[in-house]
Order: structure tokens, then sequence, then C-alpha cells
């Protein structure tokens, strides 16, 4: 398995634990050499995840659509930020570069794109 996309809130919640968790998450993709594909925020659970994969030394693949950049503050030291058209290219783009995927706690987008991998 070379990469793992992460669908998450790009907000923080209520529960810190949640935090820990997702940069926990990005740490140990990094530590395993996997890349990290993710919605491509630097916000909430989203950032997290990136956060702990790049403090880690990994390679971390954020996918957003055009419309979205500015708005959910795109992360701005990613490996790579790729801008797509929209939001049906952006979860077509993720799926096409990832060989496995995991959900974090979010809300409806989240389980759009959960829903839409199965």
């Amino acid at each position: 398995m070379k990469s793992v996309c992460v669908f998450a809130g790009s907000g923080t919640g209520h529960r810190p634990e949640y935090l820990l968790a997702a940069a926990g998450l990005g740490r140990l993709l990094a530590e395993n050499r996997i890349t990290l594909v993710y919605g491509g925020s630097a916000a909430g659970l989203m950032g997290a995840a990136a956060d702990g994969a790049l403090k880690a030394g990994g390679r971390v693949i954020g996918v957003m659509p055009a419309d979205l950049t500015g708005i959910e503050l795109e992360h701005k030291t990613l490996t790579e930020l790729i801008v797509t058209t929209d939001m049906h290219s952006r979860k077509a783009k993720m799926h096409q570069l990832s060989d496995a995927f995991i959900a974090l706690p979010g809300g409806i987008g989240t389980f759009d794109e959960l829903f839409e991998a199965l």
C-alpha cells in the first residue's frame, strides 16, 4: 500500500482527543512511508492529520476544488496541492490517488466522501 485517503472534518469538534488521533494517524502513515491523500485544508481534523504526517517527514497530497480555495484555508506546506474544478472531480482524483480509505469524525461532507468510496 502506497497511499491512504483520509476523510475528516474541517472543524475540530468538541473532543480534543480527536485532534490528537488525527495527528497520530498522519504520523503513523508517514512512519510507514504511506502517502496521505486528503481534502487539502489546514483546518480541523483534516489539518491535524496533514500536520502529523508532515512533522514526521511524510508525503501529503491535498485535493481541493477551486471554489473552496481561500474558504477552507488550504494548507500551505503540503507536498502537493491539486486544485480541481468541482467536488465531483475532487472525489474522483482522491480515489485515483489512493489505495485505501479511512474516515475520521466529520460532518455530511465526510459521510458523502466515505459513501462514494464505498
